[in-house]
């Protein structure tokens, strides 16, 4: 009876929240641009107290949701390297002591609310690490185990045991930390590995938070619409990211991309956030940064999620500064001292074109995309329109030079959004590209 009555009440919250679309409540999240905070490599220090220093660097460069990779306490049992995995989890109350206290998180949470910023935590529901004190002083159904009663350990996750969600009491005690660290003041979650709880654990969980806390903001580390069936806010983009790297390399072409960009369209609602992104801290560390990835074309690949629909983009540690180097998962391997740089610039160009033009708004608020120039095998080139809010793209999605031919629809005079120079687009009159070379061109100085 309760579960109904929790799934009922999920079905008027959503009805709510179709009434009231675009509110003063939700509307940050259509322009916000995620960075996900790495707290072990972000500072030499490696704590929160270092991490705060640096917050108000973050909202210089327009960050507006601060994701925090897991802040809990690491298994000793199965530890990988000298740290241990993150997401390897022994007590998900408590603070990593690597990182500092529960106060100095909570100085840290208070000091990026003072500054604008939303912070969400990496909330870890598959497993815990197979020394959290559940292990042994819960029931044994509390774990899935294998025919020997050794809880089940997934993929090469040595270091983990599965938690069985067949079991109420589990459902119930994760929801319990969900709860606490909401009642901390934490803005959201990024649940991680979602696919691997039940679709009914999320709907469940995320009523009976949004209940108390209706503005939480909710990102699947999955890919599928049954997400935002869910409950879910935003999911990850991963099949955009390894298509960009296929382009990057000459796989793939800006055919493909056109191809995708329309199947995603008719499997996602319009009210669907998609975080793309070029590096996160999968890929960084175990594919390589996005310079191995993608080369040259690693900055025309980030500007391109931003200006995509329904894209929250999403900057990685040490992204911002053009750090290129593969972050040690398991390892102290800290970031050199911040110094803002041209990457900074861009990135900081970036999320002011985003938050200055709501025709890239995300969430089914912003303008359709619409195609100039036909079906162009390596060029993009498209339209973002909203009211008097235009925003002209072209990217050249190849390693050789290219040309566009504008239509006189596009055709005037706009501000170039990462230089912030004035530029002409004269109809009839080639547009030409140098290889990999993109413009952003809004109607609008910022």
């Amino acid at each position: 009876m309760k579960r109904l009555l929790n799934l009922l009440l999920g079905v008027l919250l959503l009805a709510a929240a179709a009434c009231t679309s675009g509110s003063a409540s939700d509307a940050w999240r259509d322009n916000a641009v995620i960075y996900e905070l790495n707290v072990r490599q972000f500072t030499p220090a490696g704590t929160f107290a270092a991490a705060e220093e640096r917050l108000p660097a973050l909202r210089d460069l327009g960050v507006d949701i601060v994701w925090l990779m897991p802040v809990h306490p690491i298994g000793v049992e199965g530890r990988k390297g000298t740290l241990g995995s993150y997401y390897a989890i022994r007590d998900y109350r408590a603070i990593n002591p690597e990182f500092g206290t529960m106060a100095d998180f909570e100085r840290f949470l208070d000091r990026a609310h003072k500054l604008g910023m939303r912070v969400i935590l990496d909330y870890v529901a598959n497993h815990t690490s197979p020394d959290h004190a559940w292990v042994t002083e819960m029931p044994a159904e509390w774990y899935v185990r294998d025919s020997t009663g050794v809880p089940v350990v997934q993929y090469d996750w040595t270091d983990i045991a599965k938690l069985n969600y067949a079991t109420p009491a589990v459902r119930e005690a994760m929801f319990d930390v969900l709860k606490f660290w909401t009642d901390k003041g934490v803005d959201g979650f990024r649940c991680d590995a979602a696919k691997e709880m039940p679709d009914d654990f999320w709907t469940d969980a995320f009523v009976r938070l949004r209940a108390v806390r209706p503005d939480l903001f909710l990102l699947a580390e999955a890919e599928g619409p049954q997400f935002h069936a869910d409950g879910f806010d935003a999911t990850y983009a991963w099949e955009l990211h390894h298509l960009l790297n296929a382009i990057a390399r000459g796989d793939k072409s800006a055919a493909d991309l056109r191809a995708y960009l329309q199947a995603d369209s008719e499997r996602y609602p319009a009210s669907a956030h998609r975080m793309m992104f070029t590096s996160n801290h999968d890929e960084n560390s175990w594919a390589g940064t996005e310079f191995e990835r993608m080369g040259d074309a690693a900055a025309t690949m980030a500007a391109l999620t931003y200006v995509l629909p329904q894209s929250m983009p999403l900057i990685y540690t040490g992204q911002e500064v053009g750090y290129d180097h593969r972050f040690e998962f398991f390892e102290k391997d800290p970031m050199p001292a911040w110094e803002p740089n041209e990457w900074t610039e861009f990135y900081t160009r970036l999320n002011a074109m985003r938050h200055a033009n709501p025709a890239l708004a995300s969430g089914g608020k912003g303008g359709e995309m619409a195609y100039m120039g036909g079906a162009l095998a390596d060029i993009m080139a498209f339209t973002r329109i909203l009211g008097d809010n235009k925003v002209v793209c072209f990217f050249n999605l190849s390693a050789e030079p290219q040309a566009v031919i504008p239509t006189v629809e596009v055709a005037g005079d706009f501000t170039d959004a990462l230089t912030g120079e004035p530029r002409s687009i004269v109809a009839g009159e080639e547009f030409a590209l140098a290889p990999w070379e993109y413009a952003i061109l809004v109607k609008s100085a910022f």
